[in-house]
Parts: C-alpha cells; sequence; structure tokens
C-alpha cells in the first residue's frame, strides 16, 4: 500500500507502507512514478494500481507477473503476503495507473528497485 504526493499527474511520489514488497521495497520507502498505460507494462515491473475491490480507491504496489483476462496478475515481492492478485484475482487494465522507476530510501540515496530474484 501506498501513500501519494500528487497522484494524477505524470510524475508522481509515492510512500510504501506495509511489508508486501520486501525486501526490494521497505516501509517508510518512496517510489518515483510515471504514469502509464497498462499495454505498456511488462513483467517484472513494480506498479502503483488501484485496490480491485476496494471502493476507497486504495493504491497498491506490486510486481507485475503476467497479463491475464484483459488485465495484469500482480503479486507481493514478499511470500507471506497475500493481499494481491492471489487473493482479487488479475487487476484490470484501468486500474493500472503508474510504473515505479526509481526506490527513494533517503534524499541521500537514491537506487534503481531492485528485479526480483
Amino acid at each position: 500500500m501506498v501513500a501519494s504526493v500528487r497522484p494524477n499527474a505524470r510524475w508522481s511520489v509515492h510512500r510504501v507502507s506495509g511489508p508486501s514488497m520486501a525486501p526490494a521495497l521497505r516501509a517508510g520507502d518512496f517510489v518515483l512514478a510515471r504514469r502509464t498505460a497498462a499495454d505498456r507494462v511488462r513483467p517484472g515491473d513494480v506498479v502503483l494500481a488501484r485496490h480491485p475491490l476496494r471502493a476507497d480507491g486504495l493504491l497498491l504496489v506490486k510486481r507485475a507477473v503476467r497479463r491475464q483476462d484483459g488485465g495484469w496478475w500482480l503479486e507481493s515481492d514478499n511470500p507471506f503476503v497475500t493481499s494481491d492478485s492471489r487473493e482479487f484475482g488479475a487487476v484490470p487494465d484501468r486500474l493500472i495507473l503508474a510504473r515505479a522507476v526509481l526506490r527513494l530510501r533517503d534524499p541521500l540515496r537514491v537506487a534503481r528497485i531492485p528485479e526480483k530474484r
């Protein structure tokens, strides 16, 4: 889950909360994200999407695994957190908002988001 700064801009910064993307992203990290269409997402990308079952528009940060049924199968990097497509199925294209480009752990340390191993 993420908290957003300017979520509707082309570029936006989001604060990560929760353990779902550890070790690539930890609670308190920030990600720089670029708005994108779902057809530009590639397997392995970290994306921001609206939760498909929540009316409050909760933003998720998850790893895109594969295209499936007109949407994306999104999973947490942390295998112990299953609040992802294993719980709610493929996320429709219209709910995919952005691709995370950089991880910011603090203002002095900027790094690429590591690939899942």
